[in-house]
Order: structure tokens, then C-alpha cells, then sequence
């Protein structure tokens, strides 16, 4: 083999290491650090995708595994530790997911696929085309692995693996017990929740208004701005038909998108409780029958009736049915009301069930898992 064509090999290979162990470092420790999301994620490819309810049950082990394995294998690729069974578990790897990642693209059933967590969204599509570039890097790996020279002495290298394992797990049962390490979403410590809200590009929409001539039958197309400015055609000769947009920019969305609070009376109450001029507890129960009853009993009741006697609301949050609502009230014993927000965002304020949330003016100040929620005299204001 000529010195020119092996010095092109090493630094494919070395592109194809640096490119495929970072990203799967990064996407590893993104998740790691948010098993419950994770979980949360397989969750939705479990119901919206295959409609495979039954295997719920193994949305957190398995995403505590695979966010692990993707850890370590980004580590070992990188590295070049163990190189010929990691080059296997990483080509394995893809031969998995890329397929899966097209169907996904082409059925849509979740908005994201969640293979960086919450630090960067990717649509479907975007993610099948990282797969494909992951995959290309992946299988130069793979082919050329022999040539690969471990960056640790072999000796250390299984040790090596064995400790950054222990220390990947390590830290997901940290926050798992706690909260993230590091917070990517919307709703992290010091944002100003109402701001999150607006969308940070408009979307530009051109809508047109069809009317049906009723004696000719000729339809016209009428602008939006006609319409606004009263030019609508007459009701005896033309009859509405339908709308049509042409979406010119579909802009981007808010970060807090479609989130609501609604009272037992079906008002909502966001812009109210988001605006109050002063502090103010959430305490988060996405489902109130997986909600740890013990965290409501000794840390969330005492601190509701320290609150309400300060004059500090404590808004109780939960997507559960109002049955459920009425059973959880008479089996603790609470009068408390609940107000009603949608699950998905609930599982996205605060990573625990129940978790404590708390606000002034719209403003994240602290929250905490129900493990650490401090009693009312420890919390600073």
C-alpha cells in the first residue's frame, strides 16, 4: 500500500473516530444526565409509534441502558479501546436505529426524535440524515479497525471502560434521585416563563378565502386584508366555500408551546398566576396515581400549610382525571384543589412526581425533586 493512500486511511479513520465519538459522547451524556426524559421519550415511540402499551414498563431501564452503551461506545470508538467488539457494537448500533430513524421520518408519529434530549431538537428527517453521516463514519471505523492503535495501554483499556461505565451510571442515579445536572429546557432555573411562550419567529401565512358564484359557478380567491377591510363578496350571489393558506415562512415556534393552566371551571388561569406579584409555589403531578404519596404527606402538606398562613399560593398542577383527583383527596385527606395542564408539559417543568416548583413573577426561581423538596422555613426568598 502506497504512503499516500495510508495517510488518506488514518485520517478518514481519525475524522470517522472524532466525528463518531463525540456525537455519541454528547448524545449519551445529554440523556444520562435526563433518564426520566429518556424514558419519558421511549414512552411516546411505545404509544404513538408501534402502540405497544405493554412494554411501558421498560421505558426507564431500557433508557437507562442505551443511553449508558451510547456513552461508552462513543468513549471506547474514540479512544480506540477495544476497538474490534466496540466497532461491532457501534456498526450494530446504526444498523438499528437508521432504518428505524427513516420509518420514523416517513410516519412522523412523535414530533422529535429525542437523540439529543432537550439540548438540540432535531426534526425527523434531520435526525435520519445525521444517521446516515454517523453510519458512514461508523462503517470506515469498522473496516479499517486493525489499523486502530488504543490511545490507553491495553491493559488499562478494560479497566478504562469498566470505571467510566460505573461513573455513567453513577451520575444518571444521581439525577434521577435528584434533578439534571444541567438543565436544557424551557423551564430552567432564572427564565422568564411568559417569554418562553412567544414564539421566537412569527410564522408568515398568506390565507385566501374561496366564495362559489351560485348561479355561474365561479370561484374567486379572496385575500385575508379584503376581508378584514369588510370587502366581502355579497351573501345572495356568492357562498363561502373554504380557506386555503400558503404558509411563506412557518417561522419558529416558542420554546413553551400550547401550555395552559385551567381552573375546575374550565377558565384559564396561565397569564394570572404567571403575573402575580409576588412568589408562588407549583407543586407538579403529571399522573397523581404514580405520584410518591409519602412526599405529599410529609414535606408537601406541612409546607401548603406554612404557604397558605405566609399568603404565598400553592397552585397543585396535574393532567390526572378528575376521579383520580377526588381518590387521591379522600386516601391523603387534602382539601386542596387541583388546576388542570397538559401531561406532556407537567413531565417537562420538573423531572419528578410530585416535584415543587418555585416562581415570582414569572420567573423560575427554584425547584426541587420530592426527595429534597426543604421545609418552609429553609427556603430562601
Amino acid at each position: 500500500m502506497s504512503k499516500n493512500k495510508k495517510l488518506i486511511i488514518k485520517i478518514l479513520l481519525w475524522i470517522s473516530r472524532i466525528f463518531f465519538g463525540l456525537v455519541f459522547i454528547f448524545s449519551g451524556f445529554v440523556k444520562a444526565i435526563d433518564p426520566l426524559g429518556s424514558a419519558y421519550k421511549f414512552e411516546d415511540y411505545f404509544i404513538d409509534a408501534f402502540g405497544m402499551d405493554w412494554m411501558l414498563f421498560t421505558a426507564l431501564p431500557l433508557a437507562l441502558i442505551m443511553n449508558i452503551v451510547e456513552l461508552v461506545v462513543g468513549f471506547a470508538i474514540l479512544f480506540g479501546l477495544h476497538i474490534r467488539i466496540t466497532a461491532w457494537l457501534g456498526l450494530l448500533f446504526m444498523a438499528f436505529f437508521t432504518p428505524l430513524t427513516l420509518y420514523i421520518a416517513l410516519t412522523d408519529p412523535v414530533s422529535d426524535c429525542g437523540c439529543f434530549g432537550e439540548a438540540i431538537i432535531f426534526s425527523n428527517w434531520e435526525t435520519f440524515y445525521k444517521n446516515i453521516f454517523l453510519s458512514v463514519a461508523i462503517l470506515i471505523v469498522f473496516f479499517w479497525r486493525n489499523k486502530i492503535k488504543p490511545l490507553i495501554s491495553n491493559k488499562a483499556d478494560l479497566i478504562t471502560l469498566g470505571i467510566f461505565t460505573i461513573l455513567g451510571f453513577m451520575l444518571s442515579a444521581y439525577c434521577l434521585r435528584n434533578l439534571p445536572v444541567i438543565d436544557f429546557r424551557p423551564w430552567k432555573i432564572g427564565n422568564y416563563i411568559p417569554e418562553q411562550m412567544e414564539d421566537i419567529k412569527p410564522a408568515e401565512v398568506n390565507r385566501y378565502y374561496i366564495y362559489k358564484n351560485i348561479e355561474t359557478g365561479e370561484e374567486i380567491e379572496v385575500t385575508e386584508d379584503k376581508i378584514m377591510q369588510g370587502e366581502i363578496p355579497e351573501a345572495s350571489l356568492w357562498e363561502f366555500v373554504k380557506r386555503k393558506e400558503n404558509v411563506i415562512d412557518p417561522g419558529i415556534p416558542a420554546p413553551i408551546a400550547n401550555f395552559a393552566i385551567y381552573d375546575e371551571y374550565g377558565y384559564d388561569v396561565t397569564d394570572y398566576y404567571f403575573s402575580y406579584p409576588g412568589y408562588i409555589f407549583l407543586v407538579v403531578s403529571y399522573d397523581l396515581n404514580k405520584a410518591n404519596k409519602n412526599a405529599y404527606i410529609n414535606k408537601i402538606n406541612p409546607l401548603f400549610k406554612k404557604a397558605e398562613r405566609s399568603g404565598i399560593p400553592v397552585v397543585f398542577l396535574s393532567a390526572s382525571l378528575q376521579s383520580d383527583i377526588e381518590k387521591f383527596q379522600q386516601n391523603l385527606n387534602v382539601s386542596y384543589n387541583f388546576y388542570e395542564a397538559e401531561d406532556r408539559e407537567l413531565k417537562t417543568i420538573v423531572r419528578s412526581n410530585p416535584g415543587l416548583v418555585l416562581m415570582k413573577e414569572g420567573v423560575m426561581i427554584d425547584k426541587w425533586a420530592h426527595k429534597n423538596i426543604p421545609a418552609f422555613e429553609d427556603i430562601e426568598f
